[in-house]
């Protein structure tokens, strides 16, 4: 072999392996730049992770309300109506209400007397259903605090004398009065054996806040916009000007003739 065809050769395995040496360093910056990608993914679900962590329980209210607790004797549809009256009665009332909410006040003061006399001569049956939607408009937590002392009242079968009692003592709207404990258990000595050691700690404890929060879900389900709202036999009378409380009333005891 000739002194020219040794040198090709010879040049001929180099070449091959430097062409080798780049592969095996491409591979290396392969596997690095593979392995730092997955730690990077890692990382980066990692981070996800913890800020899905951070906020469990949070929602635009704040406190995690806890579990849905019914209060006894609750009706309707998920259990989200307090009656009042028979379940006999031929008529039905359905009242939205909050009790932040002056306009609810005022339906409350116009048709209360009217409202007792025909539930006891069991011609009316009322159910209320209670919203909170003064607590998102002015902030606070009365209205979810209050009706869940109002549920906690039901469950010793004392709700339609203290909803009464809170609607002749609302606060002023901006007034956050009832979310203070201490005014819903002065409010509650003002009817006959409420103010009770077991109300008091389902006041405090919230027992029924879930159950409100589910209530007030319902009201904006429905389409609702405002309160009250009072359906009669299915018609909003609310929103009838020529409604009255002798009105309402002669359409109760025309309902209950048959």
């Amino acid at each position: 072999m000739s002194e020219k065809n040794r040198e090709g050769k010879r040049t001929a395995r180099e070449k091959l392996a430097v062409e080798r040496e780049k592969q095996k360093s491409a591979e290396k910056r392969r596997r690095a730049l593979i392995v730092g990608a997955s730690v990077v993914c890692v990382l980066g679900l990692a981070a996800v992770i913890g800020v899905v962590a951070a906020n469990a329980g949070k929602d635009d209210g704040g406190d995690s309300a806890g579990p849905v607790v019914a209060p006894s004797g609750a009706q309707g549809e998920d259990g989200l109506a307090l009656p009042v009256g028979k379940d006999s009665a031929p008529s039905t009332l359905v009242v939205w209400e909050d009790f932040r909410c002056p306009a609810c006040k005022s339906f409350e003061d116009t048709y209360r007397s009217t409202i007792h006399e025909l539930t006891d001569a069991g011609q009316l049956k009322v159910e209320y259903h209670l919203a909170t939607i003064i607590d998102g408009n002015m902030g606070g937590s009365g209205s979810r605090n209050s009706a869940n002392a109002a549920a906690c009242a039901q469950d010793v079968g004392k709700f339609a004398e203290y909803h009464d009692v809170l609607y002749q003592n609302q606060p002023p709207e901006p007034d956050d009065a009832f979310a203070d404990d201490a005014k819903l258990f002065e409010l509650a000595a003002k009817v006959d054996g409420l103010d009770t050691p077991a109300f008091r700690s389902c006041v405090e404890k919230g027992t029924h806040d879930g159950w409100v929060d589910k209530s007030n879900a319902a009201f904006r389900s429905e389409g609702l916009t405002g309160t009250p709202t009072v359906l009669f036999n299915g018609k909003n009378i609310y929103q009838d000007q020529t409604m009255t409380p002798q009105k309402l009333k002669q359409q109760v005891q025309e309902a209950a003739k048959g």
